[in-house]
């Protein structure tokens, strides 16, 4: 489960690409505080407990404003494309006991039946979650799947309290031989045939 982070954040007062820019060479990152029907909050947090917080998907934070705690979800990150420079943050404000819909990395685990591959075709499950329990991945076990085994959304064990939103028949992983290992097999069998006659 994600764990919840803390970092102390101050209300903005002047806003724009200056305003931003002069934010961000102070060491701050500006963001946008929203939901449950209250108004924005445009904040500025600490940069770099910020990007250590943001590494993590689905991260949970617990939000000082001017002495108030506020419970929130990274919602989005806007980064510089050539620098990889955080440049703003939404949070979206989430409370204890609600859930929220989620998209959970999905971690292949094990290994298939020898001279197979398992092919990961969803790298993410959209869940249905309690807001204070978000999965940091969700596992999926390949170990001794033979060639043309599949694994759907459906098929997927989901952590206690979660819903799964993704069509249940959506592929997540299929194991196949690779192309050269099913060429080789070819191959072996032809010669063999030929070798007989």
């Amino acid at each position: 489960m994600s764990e919840t982070n803390q970092l102390v954040a101050t209300v903005r007062e002047s806003f724009g690409k200056g305003a931003a820019r002069k934010l961000r060479a102070t060491g701050q990152t500006p963001a946008v505080v929203y939901g449950h029907g209250t108004d924005p909050v445009h904040i500025a947090v600490e940069t770099h407990p910020l990007s250590l917080i943001v590494r993590h998907a689905n991260a949970l934070i617990e939000l000082d404003i001017a002495g108030k705690p506020q419970l929130v979800l990274v919602k989005d990150v806007q980064k510089d494309p050539v620098r990889q420079i955080i440049e703003h943050v939404d949070l979206l404000v989430v409370k204890k006991g609600e859930t929220v819909d989620v998209e959970v990395p999905v971690h292949v685990a094990g290994e298939s039946f020898p001279g197979t591959n398992a092919l990961q075709e969803l790298n993410t499950l959209h869940l249905s979650v309690p807001a204070t329990a978000i999965p940091e991945h969700v596992e999926v076990s390949v170990e001794g799947l033979e060639e043309g085994a599949q694994i759907l959304a459906g098929a997927v064990e989901l952590p206690k309290g979660a819903t799964l939103l993704t069509d249940a028949e959506q592929l997540v992983v299929h194991v196949v031989v690779p192309r050269a290992a099913a060429a080789d097999d070819e191959a072996e069998e032809t010669a063999e045939e030929t070798a007989a006659e």
